[in-house]
């Protein structure tokens, strides 16, 4: 079956996933150098079995649902972990938490409701994907390496909350108007493009 297709890009996508709970120990243990690297080989793996999948065809609908779980779980995981460690607002925190469970919330209420929504990538969520991604990076190297770019961090948590603030709303609106019959589509990154290990539609 090919719900069952086991790739290359699969086992390096659930290293990835092996590697959140280890990155959370590093931060908790203040290890902020190691966890440094754990993230940087983490977005390594996930641009690696991205292409690995395309060039040697290797894509399978199991690496479809796999890849956006381990991408979400670790930047869940490293906002939360920053946060407790107070590297990061606890507001920022809350926000892109929030944002996340407020988009999964839809999407099983709409299979409740026996109205399937589907989810494709927004432009939106892609841009609040790499100001979280950039955001982590910076706060981690200023912790491990000792270096201070304050102003640049204040201003990218600013930016930050701004693009989670509107995706959700953008989400929200998104939903309501399918939930109301209208032909359209929840997009989120969570479903991830058709670049990573599958074509990313549920």
């Amino acid at each position: 079956m090919e719900m069952l297709r086991v790739t290359l890009p699969n086992f390096i996508t659930i290293a990835r996933l092996i590697a959140v709970p280890i990155f959370v120990w590093l931060v908790v243990d203040e290890r902020e150098a190691t966890a440094f690297w754990v993230f940087l080989a983490a977005g390594v793996s996930d641009a690696a079995d991205g292409f690995i999948a395309r060039r040697f065809d290797l894509r399978s609908q199991l690496g479809s649902y796999l890849d956006p779980v381990a991408d979400k779980a670790l930047l869940i995981a490293a906002f939360v972990s920053l946060g407790l460690a107070g590297l990061i607002p606890s507001w920022l925190v809350i926000a892109a938490v929030a944002r996340d469970f407020l988009i999964i919330g839809a999407v099983v209420i709409s299979w409740v409701m026996d109205h399937p929504v589907t989810v494709r990538p927004l432009f939106v969520s892609k841009a609040n994907t790499l100001a979280q991604i950039t955001l982590i990076t910076l706060v981690l190297g200023q912790a491990a390496f000792n270096v201070s770019v304050d102003r640049v961090e204040g201003g990218l948590v600013w930016i930050t909350g701004g693009l989670t603030l509107i995706s959700a709303a953008a989400y929200l609106v998104t939903w309501l108007h399918h939930m109301a019959g209208e032909e359209t589509s929840l997009q989120d990154n969570s479903a991830a493009s058709d670049h990573r290990n599958g074509d990313k539609r549920p």
